[in-house]
């Protein structure tokens, strides 16, 4: 689906297990997130959409149907720029699995959010995802379904698949 801006739209949806609802949890494009490494409150991070390879991206280009900040999926195979990267905020150390958190976009200062907008066909029931100024209950978000790497004890010793 097609946005103000041309890029792919993000949307929400109520099932938390739908395949196409799984991002992967980068670092910035200097690579200083290693695999298994808990994220810290107040990090920066990527988010890349597992099925398409694109991340989750900001622009001041207003949402189409809430007129808030668009959110869009950009770039390709993970590679995108510098409106691709968030600050998690959360309330402890690390992001916890079971923690609520927010994500700041660094480059723009809006909160990722949802709101209850949805859109007609052909994506009909799926909610507008986009970018708020102002941090509230609409910017809270959790992991409800993926992979979860343990840490391990010896950061040079791995076991690959």
């Amino acid at each position: 689906f097609e946005t103000g801006s041309g890029q792919q739209s993000v949307t929400g949806v109520e099932a938390s297990d739908d395949a196409n609802s799984y991002w992967r949890i980068r670092g910035k494009s200097d690579g200083s997130c290693q695999r298994g490494t808990p994220v810290k409150c107040g990090q920066a991070v990527r988010l890349t959409h597992v099925n398409t390879g694109k991340n989750l991206h900001t622009h001041h280009f207003p949402s189409p149907l809430s007129n808030n900040q668009e959110v869009s999926a950009f770039g390709d195979d993970g590679e995108g720029d510098d409106l691709d990267i968030w600050i998690v905020q959360c309330s402890g150390t690390h992001w916890e699995r079971d923690d609520a958190v927010r994500f700041k976009h660094v480059g723009t200062d809006v909160f990722l959010s949802i709101t209850g907008e949805q859109y007609g066909h052909p994506i009909r029931g799926q909610r507008e995802v986009h970018g708020m100024a102002a941090p509230n209950h609409h910017n809270y978000w959790k992991a409800m379904e993926g992979i979860f790497i343990k840490p391990s004890m010896d950061p040079a010793k791995h076991d690959e698949l």
